[in-house]
């Protein structure tokens, strides 16, 4: 068994595509059909996003993403954030590091999802540690 993709509904689909195409790399995979919803299905690093849209009444319902985030590996978060600050794009939180010697930061998608960018960075000591345990 293995997940073959994240779903998430969104109240305009052509805006929350463009944002994961232009701002986050993303390509198109797929446009299937489901009970006459509109879906895409986007693409990166072998990840697939379903992208729904609301439709009708529920178009104004209020997506409370509060506690759910999607998070992206990075190699170099600095440039990440560089890239959005270019994009006039502010961090919601951050950018934190952790004591394991993670760095993070989260921004807000258009829909209010929350999404965190993550560098992993071992320090010395852990790693020096590790090689002793071996």
């Amino acid at each position: 068994m293995r997940i073959h993709h994240f779903a998430m509904e969104v109240k305009d689909l052509a805006l929350s595509k463009t944002f994961y195409e232009n701002v986050l790399g993303f390509k198109e995979h797929s446009k299937p059909t489901f009970l006459g919803e509109k879906i895409v299905f986007l693409e990166l690093a072998g990840f697939k996003l379903e992208l729904t849209e609301l439709i009708g009444n529920n178009k104004q319902t209020i997506i409370d993403r509060e506690h759910v985030h999607l998070c992206f590996e990075v190699d170099d978060l600095r440039e990440k954030i560089r890239r959005f600050e270019e994009m006039h794009i502010a961090p919601e939180e951050g950018p934190y590091q952790l004591n394991n010697g993670w760095e993070t930061v989260f921004y807000q998608g258009p829909d209010n999802e929350i999404l965190e960018f993550l560098e992993i960075n071992i320090p010395n000591n852990i790693i020096s540690q590790e090689t002793k345990n071996e």
